[in-house]
């Protein structure tokens, strides 16, 4: 093994390409150059790539969009940024946008934190979504989780003073660590307060995903926690 091998880094997903609908196909072809992002040597500038200054929320690992798209209709005065490796997920929400005519959404097709690592500005972001992020549930795949202290961190340094994080699992365990590398870390404040965990805030619609599984019994926790300074 190589030196640079050695020290790649652990990937918190599997890209799983799937198969493309002849209507994500098109968006791609139609759509992608108008929502799609690719990432340089430059940290991003928002007021560039979208025209205006506005609020800007990331969202890291939106799956097919449903909800970033429900929260770009219900918020056309702010901005959002969205960050999905599967590639049909990231043809269903182009479609999903044009068909309600939002324009307040880019997209990358990026590794999340190769985005925070290198490209995104300091203090640029007013709030970070990160819903139902793999748990990878097996024991031996925990350090592929992406919330670990190094995340921690990496958010602190995106998010404005007052900005927040909101995190959401239907895995109790993993809720359980965010918990702690959050309370943890001296550069947040949780909203619920020490401990604890935060009802779901209209904030986050209900995905289709998350009603299924409350029909199933399945409990979601909910974190939001602000950074201090």
């Amino acid at each position: 093994m190589s030196v640079e091998q050695s020290h790649r880094p652990i990937r918190s997903y599997v890209l799983r390409q799937g198969r493309l609908t002849e209507g994500q196909q098109r968006a791609f072809q139609a759509l992608w150059p108008h929502y799609g992002l690719t990432l340089d040597q430059q940290p991003l500038r928002f007021s560039s790539l979208f025209g205006r200054e506005a609020p800007v929320t990331l969202e890291i690992g939106f799956g097919n969009g449903e909800a970033l798209a429900q929260i770009a209709a219900s918020h056309p005065e702010q901005d959002f940024l969205g960050v999905e490796v599967h590639t049909p997920g990231v043809g269903h929400l182009m479609l999903t946008l044009a068909e309600q005519e939002s324009d307040n959404v880019r997209i990358l097709q990026a590794d999340a934190m190769e985005l925070l690592r290198h490209h995104m500005p300091e203090a640029a972001l007013d709030r970070v979504q990160l819903y139902f992020p793999d748990p990878w549930h097996k024991r031996r795949h925990h350090k592929r989780r992406i919330v670990q202290q190094a995340f921690a961190d990496l958010i602190h340094q995106a998010l404005k003073p007052g900005g927040v994080i909101h995190m959401a699992t239907d895995w109790e365990e993993y809720a359980r660590q965010m918990l702690d590398v959050f309370t943890r870390h001296d550069g947040f404040r949780n909203q619920a307060g020490k401990g604890n965990f935060s009802p779901r805030p209209d904030t986050r619609p209900l995905t289709k995903f998350e009603q299924r599984g409350q029909r199933l019994g399945h409990g979601v926790w909910d974190l939001i926690f602000e950074r201090n300074s």
